[in-house]
C-alpha cells in the first residue's frame, strides 16, 4: 500500500515538507510506502469550468496536475500539506486541487486521506478545514490525530522544533495506516464498495 501526498509549499524542503516527511517516516514503519510530490515555485492555472476534462485529467496540460493524477490513480491514501497565507491555504494548492477533483474525482473516491497545515502562528485550524472539504465531496474517510493537524514554523527548520506538531503528524500516520489496513482486510473478506446512487441534481433555478 502506498500513500501519496502533496506538498503545496513552492519551497521542496521547508517546514510544509518536514510535516509531510514526519507522516511519511511513521507510515514506513507500518510498512506503508510513501511519495511527496512536490507542486513546485510553477505557476498553476485555476479551474475556469470549461468542462473539457479528459481521461487524463484536466485538458490544461502546462503545469503538474495531470502528472498527480496519475499518481493517485495508483495511491491508496492521501494526505495534503499547505503553508498557511493569510489564514487560509496557499492559493495555489487550491486552483491545483480543484483542476485534479473536478477532472478526476473518481481516482481519489473511498481512498482515506488527510490534510496539514502549516503556520507560523494562526490559521492552521482554518486551512485544514478547508482542505478537509475536498475529501468530504468525494467519499473519502478521513484520518485524524490528536490534535488539529497542523505544524508551527516561519522559516526552513523551525517546524523540528515543534515536539506537539510532529506528534500530531506521527498519530496521523499512525491512524491513517490503520484504517488502510482496515479497508485492505475488507477488501479481502470481499465487503464491496458502497453504491453510490447518481443522477440527481436539485436546481430550484430555471
Amino acid at each position: 500500500m502506498k500513500v501519496l501526498m502533496l506538498n503545496g509549499s513552492a519551497k521542496p524542503n521547508g517546514n510544509t515538507y518536514a510535516a509531510l516527511s514526519e507522516v511519511g517516516k511513521q507510515l514506513e514503519k507500518e510498512g506503508i510506502s510513501y511519495e511527496i510530490f512536490q507542486m513546485g515555485p510553477d505557476a498553476v492555472r485555476d479551474c475556469i469550468g470549461c468542462g473539457q476534462c479528459t481521461e487524463k485529467g484536466c485538458i490544461f496540460t502546462d503545469d503538474k496536475v495531470n502528472e498527480f493524477i496519475a499518481n493517485a490513480k495508483e495511491a491508496d491514501g492521501f494526505v495534503f500539506g499547505t503553508p498557511v497565507y493569510y489564514a487560509h491555504p496557499s492559493g495555489r494548492i487550491l486552483s491545483f486541487l480543484d483542476r485534479a477533483f473536478y477532472s478526476s474525482s473518481s481516482s481519489f473516491a473511498f481512498k482515506p486521506a488527510a490534510s496539514v497545515a502549516v503556520a507560523r502562528r494562526g490559521g492552521s485550524s482554518a486551512s485544514f478545514d478547508v482542505l478537509n472539504k475536498y475529501f468530504g465531496i468525494s467519499q473519502m474517510p478521513v484520518a485524524g490525530s490528536t490534535y488539529w493537524n497542523s505544524v508551527h514554523g516561519r522559516v526552513p527548520g523551525e517546524a523540528a522544533q515543534d515536539a506537539e506538531g510532529l506528534q500530531t503528524m506521527r498519530n496521523l500516520a499512525r491512524n491513517l495506516a490503520w484504517m488502510m489496513k482496515c479497508f485492505e482486510a475488507g477488501k479481502e473478506k470481499g465487503i464491496s464498495l458502497p453504491d453510490t446512487e447518481r443522477g440527481n441534481t436539485t436546481n430550484f433555478i430555471r
